[in-house]
């Protein structure tokens, strides 16, 4: 008598719940990565402008520039926390993000850092 081996895999419905799951995380992941992106270019921003200039207003001049070049939205050269640590400038930043994802539903991705 031959025995009938059971048969595996995924039903329909298997793969159309794991493909939504994974598609709800491509969504929110294609959101997320612009502000790592971004919160990158405001740490190389902070840590230029800690590095080329001396004074409060030269820092956020600097800060300024290369966020224009850089195309930072989300923070300014007024939004920076500026102080000495011995004869080193230390900038300190830090803002929110909120991403709409559905409905009344948001993410927000709160972001700090400092130069070094």
């Amino acid at each position: 008598m031959l025995s009938k081996s059971r048969q595996r895999g995924f039903s329909i419905l298997g793969m159309l719940f794991f493909g939504s799951v994974i598609a709800v995380i491509f969504v929110v992941a294609a959101q997320v990565v612009p502000t790592v992106v971004e919160y990158q270019a405001i740490g190389k921003a902070s840590k230029k402008a800690a590095s080329e200039a001396n004074s409060v207003a030269e820092v956020r001049a600097v800060f300024d520039r290369a966020a224009a070049v850089d195309n930072i939205s989300s923070i300014s050269g007024k939004d920076l926390g500026i102080s000495k640590d011995g004869n080193q400038v230390v900038v300190s930043f830090s803002y929110e993000r909120e991403i709409h994802l559905v409905g009344p539903a948001y993410l927000l991705l709160r972001y700090e850092g400092r130069s070094k």
